[in-house]
């Protein structure tokens, strides 16, 4: 009970929310409860925390949980030694800081054959302990009493003893602080190119000669900067000031001006250099690698959530092109719901030049199967056949929209791909992805690894645990968010459903196939595993557009049908009506529904609902057309402005994609007429801006950029 308070307390503040809505979120998600679902249907309980704030909450509770597992190990390991005294006990207990918790931890903690571990077997700990008294003007006639055994002489009794001293003095807690404020207030972050491996390291010729305060140093810069260290190109190092650091630790240690003083100072000088100042430094290594990474994921997950979240065309039956040259453009016809009706290889660029019987081709299978819009995958040869495409005139209404092909080949490539079409090839697979993405991003994205997707810096640098477990979140956040058709939706979007995963998902799967279209998400119960409690996180998020009770298509939950109905019946009127007839739902006051469960959070969200009944969240999609006079970077002159989109956001500015193979960057400086902190705040993945040509490095394919406000 007393760790359960304190945790709450802990959690509260870290997270800055109040204690009566941590430990209910913390039941919650101790009873398994989903994010999305006590997002979503238990407001009541948290006090309308949203999913962020509940994500911060577990994210603290698991580092708790951990804190108290490591508390345990070294309490027990300090009890095993016979050094754990009821004050040492309180203070560990009492301590939540994982740093101080290893700093207390440090001089009990089991040692490798250290320096200091030697001299003590020696017998040169009471030397040591002799010299820190420093009352001896003399010590090298203490030190004569210990010339004995392995110990040859007075100066090895004497340089064993200051080892003893060194370590001492680099576990003090309040040593290691010392040094540790320093390296947070003037630590610099150094990094220089290896002695011939420049021409290799040209990537990264920014840092050959590189020096900024930590505290300072983006996090793209670290990252690119470790990155090159991990790739041997680049030798990294943080320090702070020597000499100010040397200076406070001899006010500390060193009380006497006599000869035991003189030695004392020589150990702190070597406890800085040996020990204390590579163990810190490791330290702010590490955290700021942390950091990094924490900054470079929320980024990646921030652009994977628009991404996800981008216009769907809808069911609207869709040829999808996997543009190129030499290999042709392969071209595959879909139906409304995604199924590979027709596939062949059209040759319209260069080498073959066959644009005539290419046109033709497509104009037949526009008839033929009906094509309402085409998506062109944006890779090589992706200019040429929109340009090519929208020469022609076709006999019916088709849109052409030129979509992002980043891991179209990873899905192609994969078991879900060839599950899906196992008869096929790579290339027609990667050709399906890219008109599915045009259709629905989010029900085909789902099928990739987010990392593969191409909207993140360093993904493969960063703590792969971390960012998979972010980026797992996002997508779960995103799904749940939108809401899926049971009756239309895979195996990998119904992985993503709270409370479902991958094995309940395929069972329903395999009950919609062998029993046909649920009718109603009651009928959810059949399916096998499905248990009360995961119908209870699912059930809301699942929509059966076609069912006889209208509520089973919209995000209100079977637990609150009653209320629903309730409401329609007090009117007189059917829920069908209810939902169709605003006027009536303007006539319902909502204090008259509250009860011990059911408060108004939940009430109005279900009158939002059913205002807008299953209406997808995302909007509608836009055409966009680059300028037709741009092809390369050859024909980009500064000034010039263009259109563009956004096709990648990190924290130091947005990457746009002008129609060429180079993307522009647009510093963040340049978003606005202000300061930008957060370039998201301005801009968002795939939207459609304006630019203006600032600089162009032809050499290095580099194109600056500024944001043309609208």
């Amino acid at each position: 009970m007393f760790m359960e308070t304190t945790f709450i307390s802990l959690i509260a503040a870290a997270v800055g929310v109040a204690e009566k809505q941590v430990g209910p979120t913390i039941a919650l998600l101790d009873e398994g409860a989903t994010i999305p679902f006590i997002s979503r249907y238990r407001k009541e309980r948290t006090g309308g925390l949203d999913e962020v704030q509940i994500e911060a909450i577990q994210t603290q509770y698991e580092k708790l949980k951990e804190t108290a597992k490591r508390k345990e190990t070294i309490l027990n390991t300090i009890e095993g030694e016979g050094k754990l005294t009821p004050e040492l006990r309180k203070r560990i207990e009492e301590t939540w800081d994982n740093t101080v918790l290893e700093d207390i931890y440090l001089p009990y903690k089991p040692k490798r054959k250290t320096r200091a571990e030697a001299a003590r077997q020696k017998g040169l700990e009471p030397l040591a302990t002799l010299l820190m008294q420093q009352r001896e003007e003399h010590p090298e006639k203490c030190a004569a009493r210990y010339v004995k055994g392995e110990v040859k002489n007075v100066e090895e009794a004497l340089k064993g003893a200051c080892d003893i001293l060194a370590e001492y003095i680099s576990e003090d807690e309040k040593a290691r602080n010392t040094v540790r404020n320093a390296f947070a207030r003037q630590g610099i972050l150094t990094a220089q190119v290896v002695k011939g491996k420049e021409e290799e390291a040209a990537k990264y010729r920014d840092y050959f000669d590189f020096e900024q305060l930590l505290k300072r140093c983006g996090s793209h810069r670290l990252l690119a900067i470790r990155r090159a260290e991990t790739e041997g190109l680049l030798k990294v190092s943080i320090n702070p000031d020597n000499e100010a650091c040397l200076e406070r630790l001899e006010r500390r240690f060193v009380r006497s001006q006599n000869g035991s003083g003189q030695r004392v100072a020589e150990a702190v000088k070597d406890a800085y250099k040996r020990l204390l100042r590579p163990s810190i430094e490791t330290e702010f290594a590490n955290l700021s690698k942390e950091q990094a990474d924490d900054e470079a994921i929320r980024v990646f997950a921030a652009n994977l959530r628009q991404l996800l979240l981008a216009p769907p065309l809808g069911r609207k039956r869709v040829m999808g092109i996997d543009p190129g040259f030499r290999t042709g453009c392969k071209v595959v016809c879909l139906d409304e719901q995604g199924n590979l009706l027709h596939n062949e290889n059209i040759y319209p660029h260069p080498p073959v030049n066959k644009s005539k019987e290419a046109f033709a081709k497509v104009q037949a299978m526009i008839e033929t199967y009906k094509i309402d819009a085409i998506a062109i995958g944006n890779g090589t040869a992706s200019r040429e056949t929109e340009d090519f495409l929208k020469r022609q005139t076709f006999r019916r209404d088709v849109q052409v929209f030129v979509v992002s092909e980043q891991g179209a080949s990873v899905y192609s490539a994969s078991k879900i791909a060839r599950d899906e079409f196992p008869d096929y090839e790579v290339t027609v697979r990667g050709a399906v992805s890219i008109g599915r993405r045009l259709m629905d991003p989010l029900a085909e994205l789902v099928k990739i690894d987010p990392k593969s997707i191409g909207v993140g810096q360093y993904q493969h640098d960063v703590d792969q645990g971390k960012l998979k477990k972010a980026l797992d979140q996002t997508v779960i956040s995103c799904v749940n968010s939108v809401g899926i058709n049971v009756n239309t939706a895979g195996v990998p979007l119904l992985t993503y459903i709270s409370g479902v995963g991958p094995q309940l998902a395929q069972n329903i799967v395999d009950y919609r196939t062998e029993n046909g279209a649920f009718t109603s998400r009651k009928e959810l119960l059949k399916v096998p595993r499905m248990g009360a409690k995961a119908f209870e996180q699912c059930a809301g998020f699942l929509r059966i557009p076609q069912a006889a009770n209208p509520l089973d298509n919209t995000a209100v939950h079977p637990e609150s049908y009653s209320v629903v109905e309730q409401m329609a019946h007090d009117l007189q009127c059917s829920i069908a009506e209810l939902i169709a007839d605003r006027k009536l739902r303007q006539q319902i006051d909502l204090k008259r529904y509250v009860t011990k469960t059911i408060g108004m959070p939940t009430l109005q969200d279900i009158l939002q609902e059913l205002d807008k009944p299953g209406r997808d969240p995302r909007g509608p999609i836009e055409c966009f057309e680059f300028d037709p006079n741009i092809h390369s970077i050859d024909d980009l002159r500064e000034g010039m402005e263009l259109p563009g989109i956004v096709n990648n956001i990190t924290n130091f500015g947005a990457f746009v994609d002008i129609g060429i193979k180079e993307n522009g960057l647009i510093h963040r400086s340049q978003l606005a007429d202000r300061y930008v902190a957060d370039p998201n705040e301005v801009v968002s993945i795939h939207q459609h801006i304006r630019v203006q040509i600032l600089g162009i490095d032809r050499e290095r394919k580099r194109i600056q950029l500024k944001k043309i406000s609208n």
